[in-house]
């Protein structure tokens, strides 16, 4: 430790004393360069604040941390919740060195059961919750929703169909034939009918499945009483499918209803935090996290920092059943409740049925961390071959990965991905719009140009002083000595010449394991067939061809699926779809004369003008 620093820090903290009083409130710590270190949060700021000021009793890491500290800002706050509230939205958006940081923090899908249709649609659903209908989540993942999802259609044969694929339809498609669905599209099921399917799908993911079964139970052995065969067979069928939903499910908790199981693991300096998701007595899936954490730190710490920051933009649940007590257990359920509307409770049990799932979900943490290690260190192996294969000055933190893709010029994107020293970085993943009006199809210079300039030009305005991270250490590019030597010039024009490349060019016959490999300025090489650097360069390159293929298909797919008339202003789905059933096309709508605008059901006469107006003033 730097002694005089230490000094430095404790007396440039006791200098504010004399500014602050008991409120509470929220502190930033800032080193030389007004980059936060510490963001944390007091019931007392002055009496928290002269703990910092005291020469001795800290741990290293708070050592370190008051060592580097050059400046204090404070914020005060009516209330002690409110002061936790901010300090972990300031965490999140500022990501300070030395607070405990939840890295992956995405938002998690959910069931919906759309109400703006006459046959409602059951689907999957992610983001702000804008659809009129009824959300049934969160899931742990896609796939849990995948899983349910096809459970569903094969127990309530409810459809799963885009609104237009079902205007569209003449006849049954394949899912009613193979009886996952009950053919709405084309009258095979009454409205009423449905609509009972609907509710006993949503009686399901409410938790009801029991009383489900004993409805079908007796529906099935009615049909057998009157000799229809083909219905008690289907009727079995769907209860077979509801048990095997259940099933899949793994153990629901009899005693459990509404919970976040969450259960954390410490090792080395590292951290595994595992969330089980339970609603309507079901287990709908469990999620792994990394928050960033260091040496020295105490689980209830990490803990609590992790549930301020997950529950941030979550509603949570009315339980969380915790493996360890947090410091300030009644301030977080203040704030969930607070947040949520009504009462959250933390929980940390000690026998029982929730113990029994707090002791399964640290299982996991505690499995799911060694892997995580294990993968860690051999990621950081490949990161310094790497280096030395490319004559780094020191092992990439983020290596960028470009690629675009195109069909002959249409529908342009470019891709970037991004690796560091725990693999694939997915939230940093960019795609790229080619918006660039004067590039000849299929020009890879160009796209390329336009990319990269793009991301630099933003990283520039953004991040100047590169403090935050979200530079490259190194840049792979699909191509060979034009496209490195293309990419060098772009790059020199940005004044930005610092950031090693190399372009990863096919050998003979375009053979993977024959990469030819080019650097600004050097001799073109290759690496051993068998090099385990060679595997893993060709996995970046094959993601970020993966991600670029996607993103294009994705924008080929909303192109040739879109019509003149989502340009109509006003013209919503709704008014979309009631256009299209009358007309047959948008073309026909596009010719249709006033009147017959006008006698289309939804469509009032003033919108019936703007239609006319829309289509008879751009030609």
């Amino acid at each position: 430790m730097n002694t005089t620093n230490d000094t430095i820090g404790h007396e440039r903290i006791q200098g504010y004393l004399k500014t602050l009083d008991g409120s509470p409130g929220v502190y930033r710590m800032l080193d030389a360069q007004a980059r936060v270190l510490y963001v944390g949060k007091a019931r007392n700021l002055r009496a928290r604040v002269s703990n910092y000021a005291r020469p001795s009793g800290h741990s290293g890491r708070i050592a370190r941390m008051i060592s580097e500290t050059a400046s204090m800002m404070f914020l005060t706050t009516k209330t002690e919740t409110e002061a936790l509230l901010l300090e972990q939205n300031l965490i999140k958006q500022l990501k300070p060195k030395y607070n405990v940081l939840l890295r992956d923090d995405k938002s998690f899908p959910n069931i919906l059961v759309s109400r703006e249709h006459d046959f409602p649609q059951v689907k999957k659903h992610r983001g702000a919750k804008k659809e009129k209908g009824s959300y049934y989540g969160p899931f742990a993942s896609a796939g849990s929703v995948n899983r349910t999802l096809s459970q569903l259609q094969k127990v309530f044969l409810l459809r799963n169909c885009s609104d237009a694929m079902f205007e569209s339809r003449t006849r049954p498609c394949l899912l009613y034939q193979i009886r996952r669905c009950s053919g709405p599209c084309v009258g095979k099921i009454s409205k009423a009918d449905y609509a009972e399917s609907v509710r006993d799908a949503e009686r399901f993911l409410s938790g009801r499945s029991t009383q489900i079964q004993e409805t079908l139970a007796k529906q099935m052995q009615q049909a057998s009483d009157a000799m229809e065969f083909e219905r008690a067979a289907a009727l079995r069928d769907r209860i077979r499918a509801l048990t095997n939903v259940q099933t899949a499910q793994g153990i629901n908790p009899r005693g459990v209803t509404e919970a976040d199981v969450i259960a954390l693991h410490l090792d080395g300096g590292q951290a595994c935090v595992q969330v089980f998701f339970i609603r309507a007595g079901q287990n709908w899936g469990n999620r792994d996290f990394y928050p960033r954490v260091g040496a020295e730190i105490e689980a209830a710490e990490v803990l609590e920092a992790f549930i301020g920051q997950f529950y941030d933009n979550k509603e949570p649940p009315r339980h969380l059943i915790l493996s360890h007590a947090i410091e300030n257990t009644d301030l977080m359920e203040a704030a969930l409740s607070e947040k949520a509307g009504r009462k959250v409770a933390l929980i940390v049990p000690q026998r029982g049925e929730k113990a029994e799932l707090v002791a399964g979900a640290a299982r996991n943490a505690r499995e799911s961390l060694a892997r995580k290690m294990a993968e860690t260190a051999t990621q950081a192996k490949l990161l310094r071959g790497l280096a030395e294969a490319f004559a780094l000055d020191a092992p990439p933190e983020r290596i960028e990965v470009y690629d675009n893709s195109h069909i002959q010029g249409e529908y342009a994107v470019g891709a970037m991905i991004v690796a560091g020293p725990d693999g694939l970085m997915k939230n940093s993943y960019r795609k790229f719009n080619i918006k660039g009006d004067t590039l000849t199809p299929g020009d890879d210079f160009g796209m390329m140009k336009e990319v990269l300039t793009r991301r630099f030009k933003r990283l520039l305005k953004e991040d100047p002083d590169r403090q935050e991270g979200q530079w490259p250490d190194l840049l792979l590019i699909d191509g060979g000595a034009g496209q490195v030597s293309a990419v060098a010039g772009i790059m020199r024009d940005l004044g930005v010449e610092d950031i090693p490349m190399v372009g990863v060019a096919k050998g003979e016959d375009r053979d993977q394991g024959k990469e030819v490999f080019h650097r600004p300025g050097a001799r073109p090489f290759a690496l051993k067939h068998n090099d385990p650097v060679l595997y893993f360069i060709q996995r970046l390159r094959d993601e970020a061809h993966r991600f670029a293929i996607g993103t294009h298909r994705a924008k080929r797919a909303k192109a040739v699926g879109a019509t003149p008339l989502d340009d109509v202003p006003g013209v919503g789905a709704t008014r979309k779809r009631a256009l299209l059933s009358h007309f047959g096309s948008a073309k026909a709508v596009s010719r249709a004369n006033l009147a017959d605008l006008k006698a289309v059901d939804g469509i009032s006469d003033a919108m019936a003008e703007t239609i006319y107006d829309f289509f008879h003033e751009r030609g």
